[in-house]
């Protein structure tokens, strides 16, 4: 989905495209176009935003793109010779069509955020601070208890230490965190140990990390917790995937509420997954 000058629209819409299938934008004003804002949904569009930024060029605009989801940022790295970089090819072909600036929120690697020319990287601290008032709001703050009472029976739990180094510093919460089980043949998670585990026991935990696909590292982690006596638990994730659906941490009761930015998901009627306003 792109919004440009107020204006959103999506390239699976039969008036932006024309019989074949093929691309229309047809009527499309670009004139003094200063940003141009994409919310991927599918590698199709790249070729939509691509047209758009050489009808800019043809204006003499040169605007900022706002993308914040980056895709292809898992692959980030080749380890033999078979391997397709498909990141570096992708940030080439963005490079190639000279914007202002990239921004980009909470890039899943920061290889992404190397190979982009003039990239901003935007910090998720004001969405973390959101899910964190709505868990106070769901645990107590709703009822008239007093945030000081509420959040005292609060922590923070991030499920590697990728994920502690990178957000615990945005927080002042007591945390915890998780060390990953894998069968290294497959990369299947296989369970989640906790450290720091004599802190969970009786507390509202919000768990912490970037990008969530089917949400497994998610699910083990709140049955270890629950396992320690948690009380409620809650997630949050700054991109969240479609396919979290297919999950067992959508169906589950394991996590109360699961919060995330509109970066991929965009359904703001679904009862599981609630979009918050950075």
């Amino acid at each position: 989905m792109f919004r440009i000058k107020g204006y959103e629209f999506e390239i699976h819409y039969t008036n932006q495209t024309f019989p074949d299938g093929t691309l229309n934008l047809n009527g499309m004003d670009l004139t003094g176009c200063t940003r141009i804002e994409w919310y991927y949904d599918n590698d199709a569009e790249l070729f939509t935003l691509i047209c758009l930024a050489k009808k800019c060029a043809e204006h003499n605009c040169r605007p900022i793109l706002y993308m914040p989801y980056v895709p292809n940022a898992r692959m980030d790295r080749v380890k033999k010779e078979s391997d397709t970089f498909t990141l570096k090819y992708f940030c080439d072909i963005i490079n190639s069509l000279n914007f202002l600036s990239v921004m980009v929120l909470d890039v899943h690697s920061n290889v992404a955020a190397a190979l982009l020319n003039r990239c901003t990287v935007i910090e998720p601290t004001n969405y973390i601070r959101e899910a964190v008032n709505q868990v106070y709001l769901l645990t107590g703050g709703n009822e008239g208890y007093s945030r000081k009472e509420v959040m005292n029976k609060f922590i923070t739990f991030y499920p590697d230490e990728g994920a502690m180094k990178r957000y615990s510093s945005l927080l002042d919460f007591p945390y915890a965190f998780g060390i990953k089980k894998r069968d290294w043949e497959t990369g299947n998670i296989l369970g989640l140990e906790v450290m720091n585990k004599e802190i969970v026991k009786d507390k509202n935990i919000l768990i912490i990390d970037d990008i969530c696909s089917k949400g497994g590292t998610f699910y083990y982690a709140a049955k270890a917790l629950k396992e320690l006596g948690a009380h409620s638990i809650y997630l949050y994730v700054t991109h969240c995937e479609k396919t979290i659906t297919s999950g067992n941490i959508y169906y589950g009761n394991e996590i109360a509420q699961i919060f995330t930015t509109n970066s991929i998901w965009r359904d703001e009627n679904d009862p599981r997954v609630k979009i918050l306003e950075g």
